[in-house]
C-alpha cells in the first residue's frame, strides 16, 4: 500500500512539474502590454507603430480595450495611429483621427502636436491654418519641440498673427535641444522670425522660462 501511495505521489509531482514547465514556456512566448511610461517613450521617439508590428500584432485587442473602454490617452493615440495607417487593423482614417482627437482633448501633447501638423500639411483633413496654429500653439506651450519648430517656421513665413510672435519665439528660444542639427535649425528659424519683431519684443521674448 505504501509503495502504491509513493508511486501516486511521484506521478502527481512529475505532472505538476511538467505543467509548471509548460506554463513557463507559454509565459515566455507572451508579449507583455506596454506600461504607460514605455508607451509614452515609444510615442516620443515615433516608434510606437513599429513596436506594434514587431510584436506581431498580438496586442491589438488589449490596445483597443485601453483606448475605447479605459480611455487612456496614450492608448487612444496609439490605436488612432494604428487605424489611420492600417497597422495591424483595417485602415479607418476617420475613426483613427477621432481617437487622436479624444487623446488630444485629454491633454496628450503628442496628439495635440500631430493634429496641428495634419491640419498644416492637409493630412486626413483639408488644410486649415487657423486650426493648425491653434493646436500647434497649445502643444508648443506644453513643451513640444516639434510643435515649437513648426510654429516658429510658420510665423517666420509671415503666416499667422504677429501677436503670436513673442510667445512662439519665447518657447523655442528656451527649449533644451540636444541634437546639433535640430538646434541649428531652431537658431535659423528664430533668426528669421526675429527679423519681423521689434527689438524690445525680442528682448522680452528672450526672458527665461518661469519655473
Amino acid at each position: 500500500m505504501k509503495t502504491l501511495f509513493l508511486s501516486v505521489l511521484i506521478a502527481m509531482s512529475t505532472a505538476t512539474i511538467s505543467n509548471a514547465a509548460f506554463s513557463a514556456e507559454e509565459e515566455e512566448g507572451v508579449i507583455q502590454l506596454y506600461t504607460q511610461r514605455e508607451l509614452l517613450a515609444l510615442i516620443a521617439k515615433n516608434t510606437h507603430l513599429q513596436q506594434v508590428r514587431k510584436d506581431d500584432c498580438q496586442l491589438v485587442e488589449d490596445i483597443k480595450a485601453r483606448a475605447e473602454i479605459v480611455k487612456l490617452p496614450s492608448y487612444q493615440f496609439l490605436y488612432g495611429d494604428m487605424l489611420a495607417y492600417g497597422v495591424c487593423v483595417p485602415e479607418d482614417a476617420k475613426y483613427g483621427v477621432y481617437m487622436m482627437e479624444q487623446s488630444a482633448h485629454q491633454g496628450l501633447v503628442e496628439a495635440i502636436e500631430q493634429l496641428g501638423r495634419y491640419y498644416h500639411i492637409g493630412k486626413f483633413f483639408q488644410k486649415d491654418m487657423k486650426r493648425a496654429l491653434r493646436y500647434l500653439t497649445e502643444a508648443s506651450s506644453l513643451g513640444s519641440l516639434k510643435a515649437q519648430l513648426r510654429l516658429v517656421e510658420i510665423l517666420g513665413n509671415e503666416q499667422g498673427s504677429p501677436r503670436d510672435y513673442e510667445n512662439a519665439y519665447h518657447w523655442l528660444y528656451n527649449s533644451i535641444i540636444a541634437d546639433d542639427e535640430e538646434r541649428l535649425k531652431a537658431e535659423m528659424l528664430l533668426e528669421k522670425l526675429a527679423k519681423l519683431m521689434p527689438e524690445r519684443v525680442i528682448r522680452k521674448a528672450q526672458r527665461p522660462l518661469i519655473r
